[in-house]
């Protein structure tokens, strides 16, 4: 299970760490993150991929508070990953 350990927050930015996940978590909330129009700045720095854990920047332009893009970033990547799902699984029983 992925815990995140806060490591800054200020008016409009955000630093996590997020405990035993890698960079494709990261990778799928930055491209999110790009797509949201109150985001100024989405990034993620992992110093080693083998003994450390990614750190999660998100900073917004003053409209929208970064833990909230950051929310709503992952509900995009759940509705996104459901939708995947499925597909996998109506092709998986089409071709029984």
């Amino acid at each position: 299970m992925t815990k995140v350990k806060l490591l800054k927050k200020e008016k409009n930015e955000l630093q996590i760490e997020l405990i035993g996940e890698g960079p494709t978590i990261c990778n799928m909330l930055q491209n999110t993150l790009f797509n949201d129009d109150t985001v100024e700045f989405a990034g993620y720095d992992i110093a080693h991929p083998l003994i450390a854990n990614p750190i999660l920047y998100v900073r917004t332009k003053g409209r929208r508070k970064p833990e909230n893009a950051l929310i709503k970033a992952a509900q995009v990547l759940r509705k996104e990953t459901q939708k995947i799902q499925k597909t996998f699984e109506r092709a998986l029983k089409d071709n029984e």
